[in-house]
């Protein structure tokens, strides 16, 4: 199954720079994050979690 758990938070940096990871929540339930965001402070760049499931792809510069 995947889902965003808060344990996950642990062990998961930004793909990036290898920094830490704040957890913004929008939506949750009793273990799991349903919609958020995880941000790296370092890199101000913000990675969406919808439907529980984190999108840590790093973002390019292409994207317009």
């Amino acid at each position: 199954e995947r889902v965003m758990r808060k344990n996950l938070m642990e062990i998961l940096c930004c793909p990036v720079c290898k920094g830490d990871l704040v957890l913004s929540v929008a939506e949750e339930n009793d273990e799991e994050v349903l919609e958020g965001t995880l941000r790296c402070a370092a890199c101000q760049v913000d990675y969406p979690i919808n439907e529980g499931i984190p999108n840590l792809l790093p973002q390019t510069a292409c994207e317009d």
